[in-house]
């Protein structure tokens, strides 16, 4: 059984899963109705999953708009989050745990 993906905008490079997806084949409505990613990891459901290669420094697309940039180098069918892209909107993006979004610049006692 395929996962889907919902791709908002045709200018999007991610799409959000709707499915918790792991390693295989996605397919991808909305915008990018009849085309497939291949997810190279579990991807949970709500999260991003790149659509296309995405260089560090090059905007991540959602929306239509730029929502932020990456960080790391991102395959088509990675995970896209904090742990390979940084938001264009909230500057402390790249201090939130990655599965969690506690902040980790913040000393609790």
């Amino acid at each position: 059984m395929s996962a889907n993906a919902f791709q908002i905008s045709s200018s999007d490079n991610v799409a959000v899963v709707l499915d918790d997806t792991e390693p295989g084949v996605v397919k991808v409505l909305g915008a990018g109705e009849g085309s497939i990613v291949s997810a190279r990891e579990p991807v949970r459901l709500g999260h991003k999953i790149a659509l296309v290669a995405i260089a560090p420094g090059d905007p991540v697309m959602k929306y239509g708009v730029r929502i932020g940039h990456a960080t790391a180098p991102i395959s088509p069918g990675d995970w896209v989050h904090l742990h390979n892209c940084a938001s264009d909107y909230d500057e402390r993006s790249n201090a939130l745990e990655v599965t969690t979004g506690a902040p980790t610049d913040t000393p609790y006692e």
